[in-house]
């Protein structure tokens, strides 16, 4: 029985590497191998090409993209505007007490998915707290000043009816403290 599989796999085998360039009659004569042919993209199924054209799949033809295809605070890019971006820092602040710090009673751990608060640090030197003007969006910060302009995509979404801003003059530091909004954090924090 091996034999005869055996024999069968050889037939089998010599039949997917003939080539079938040595069947045209060609003048040239180059000799050609069946594993230069072979490339990864020969793997596995054969994959049906597409045309060029492109099917549309918006009901209004005249949109240049999808509204699903454009990033959330993309209306608030301004490339064109000169001023330059101020130094900022993000950080994250969770409330922990002596049930966390010593018995590790809860669920809480160092990481960013159990912080309940992000505070965003931006430096504005030789800026008045009258010349700030602050937009919090759930995903997007936007600062403007007559020499700043930052426009910051926040790395989680947050609650932007509810944040608290500060100017420490003597730092020239804005100091502003989001409560971040999360699915699910009624779990992680019960």
């Amino acid at each position: 029985m091996d034999s005869i599989s055996s024999g069968s796999s050889l037939q089998f085998l010599a039949k997917l590497l003939h080539d079938t360039q040595e069947e045209d009659d060609d003048d040239d004569h180059v000799p050609c191998s069946s594993v230069s042919t072979m490339t990864p993209a020969s793997i596995g199924p054969v994959k049906k090409e597409t045309s060029g054209t492109f099917q549309v799949k918006s009901e209004n033809r005249k949109t240049i993209w999808n509204t699903e295809e454009v990033p959330e605070g993309a209306e608030f890019d301004d490339t064109w505007d000169p001023r330059e971006q101020p130094e900022y820092q993000i950080l994250f602040k969770q409330c922990v007490g002596t049930e966390d710090v010593f018995f590790g009673m809860s669920r809480k751990d160092p990481s960013t998915a159990c912080c309940e608060d992000m505070v965003i640090k931006i430096k504005l030197p030789e800026t008045k707290y009258s010349d700030i003007a602050l937009d919090i969006q759930d995903k997007v910060l936007d600062l403007r000043t007559p020499q700043k302009k930052l426009l910051l995509h926040l790395p989680y979404r947050v609650d932007s009816k509810n944040g608290k801003a500060r100017f420490l003059s003597e730092e020239e530091t804005l100091e502003v403290t989001l409560r971040v909004s999360r699915m699910f954090d009624f779990i992680n924090f019960l």
